[in-house]
């Protein structure tokens, strides 16, 4: 079998819209392939690469019932080869081609391995476009400058306007641009009642166990012989329409909100499509049309504030964290401006400590590969934030363990948002709290080994000791933050006597934070 054009095909470019499948073309060879190094750039979650592997699998399929001609390698064909251009390189090698297209990869380090891959070979390499996001790789420099503040709000009201979503007459539907303070509710004892079933999927994932077993592929989290997620076009939408029609009416009230005291606190009001998205099952556009297309049709069961909320992550969000991670990289994964350099405790990787809301969340995490943004931001973020770890093994953390995490959208949430290692190219503050955060956004704090409302007795939530130990340890920094004048403030009017039984005992967790 020969073919003049070899396209390939990254696990998270499972688009079956894309002009490249409109036609079937026999001088065309399409390649997906399960590699090694995709597997082991860090420790992945089991659920993440068995889930990939199903869906890029499952996308073959579709496409050898298109006619189109596709080459798919387990990782046992792609186990001799030393990387990704070495598999290109003899694959375009068997099949006699004369050029080889990519889309551009979403993550640094493949669009720079096959950048430099072009320059080392004679074939001519293209890159194309992935036809996804709603501004092209391009157009990113117009709203973006590298290692300076873009405010997300600003951007979110140009997307706004450009798409013409929730507006009227050129001014934002209901005369708000952010119902963000309405979205801000935690659950009473009636609301856990009626908090919906997720809806999962029944996706066979044995025989990628398998390979992934022998092939020693180190991961993390629970395995499980079923994907829970979608793996295709058509599942994908099915989680959408589910998600409009019994999460969205109460999303945007319950966006923050945390609790252990239900069968379904995993999931709650969550669409849980990042996912679909980030593999371009489904693109943002039709995600977000449904979702109108839901709340225009309600008759009042979605109102305003649900969906702008949910509007804002996919054509505000999700785009202006790909916008910043693109025009600072690769600078911005070294990023450490307050020099965090203490190791990520041990209960990351199994769960195992006293603090509720940090077991909670991890344990959550390495079960369902799944944690939503306050959890990730407000939980194990802060904690992280607060604790001084090192923002590259923070990164990994995070990378790993989601099963929606690719490096463009992990990036930024976790040293920009999470740990502000970036001093303020996103935020304009550290996303700080101690525990009165936590206790009023859930049910964590009930049934805690440790007491919220205690600073410095042996019992008292670390979280608070260690706020104020952040405060005072970056004092000279924050205290010419404006955004920072309160906390900074409240830390000056705090007594000498409190300040010093504060700071010991931050010290004395911080040097335990193992025993936790």
């Amino acid at each position: 079998m020969k073919a003049k054009q070899l396209k390939l095909i990254l696990g998270d470019q499972l688009n079956p819209l894309h002009s490249w499948f409109q036609q079937v073309d026999n001088d065309v060879v399409y390649i997906i392939a399960e590699l090694q190094q995709e597997a082991d750039y860090t420790k992945h979650h089991i659920k993440k690469i068995t889930a990939f592997f199903a869906a890029m699998a499952d996308f073959s399929d579709h496409l050898k019932k298109q006619d189109h001609q596709v080459c798919y390698l387990t990782l046992d064909e792609t186990n001799e080869y030393q990387d990704l251009p070495d598999l290109l390189t003899a694959l375009a090698k068997q099949y006699g081609c004369e050029a080889i297209h990519y889309q551009q990869p979403d993550e640094y380090r493949l669009r720079d391995q096959l950048h430099q891959m072009s320059k080392q070979i004679t074939l001519p390499m293209f890159e194309e476009d992935t036809e996804h996001f709603l501004l092209s790789f391009e157009q990113l420099r117009e709203h973006f400058t590298p290692k300076k503040h873009v405010r997300m709000e600003t951007f979110y009201h140009f997307m706004r306007k450009r798409f013409d979503i929730l507006m009227e007459a050129g001014k934002p539907q209901g005369g708000a641009w952010n119902y963000d303070a309405n979205n801000r509710q935690s659950f009473s004892v009636s609301d856990l009642k009626k908090i919906p079933r997720p809806l999962i999927f029944d996706n066979p994932a044995k025989s990628y166990l398998t390979r992934i077993e022998a092939h020693k592929v180190k991961t993390i989290g629970e395995s499980s012989e079923q994907v829970d997620y979608p793996i295709n076009r058509q599942q994908s939408l099915q989680l959408l329409h589910y998600f409009c029609e019994h999460q969205l009416p109460n999303f945007g009230n319950f966006q923050d909100a945390m609790t252990v005291n239900s069968p379904y606190s995993w999931s709650l009001y969550h669409s849980r499509l990042s996912f679909s998205l980030n593999c371009k099952m489904i693109n943002p556009m039709e995600v977000v049309q449904t979702a109108l297309h839901a709340f225009t049709h309600s008759r009042g069961a979605i109102t305003l504030p649900q969906i702008e909320g949910f509007v804002r992550q996919i054509i505000g969000w999700r785009e202006y964290v790909r916008g910043m991670y693109w025009v600072n990289m690769p600078d911005y994964s070294s990023q450490n401006v307050l020099s965090a350099s203490r190791d990520l405790p041990k209960y990351f990787w199994d769960g195992k400590t006293k603090m509720q809301c940090l077991k909670s969340a991890i344990s959550q995490s390495l079960e369902h590969a799944y944690a939503h943004h306050i959890q990730r931001l407000m939980i194990t973020g802060n904690f992280s934030l607060l604790a001084g770890i090192a923002p590259e093994q923070v990164d990994e953390w995070y990378l790993g363990i989601y099963i929606d995490a690719i490096e463009w959208v992990e990036l930024p949430n976790t040293r920009s948002m999470a740990l502000f290692a970036d001093g303020g190219w996103i935020a304009t503050k550290p996303y700080a709290a101690s525990g009165n955060y936590v206790n009023k956004m859930s049910d964590y704090c009930k049934n805690c080994r440790y007491k919220v409302k205690e600073k410095v007795s042996a019992d008292a939530c670390p979280l608070n000791s260690l706020y104020w130990n952040f405060i005072d340890q970056h004092y000279d920094k924050f205290s010419k933050n404006p955004r920072m004048s309160f906390p900074v403030r409240n830390w000056d009017k705090i007594d000498n006597g409190q300040k010093i039984a504060i700071r010991e005992k931050a010290a004395n967790i911080l040097a335990n934070l193992n025993e936790l």
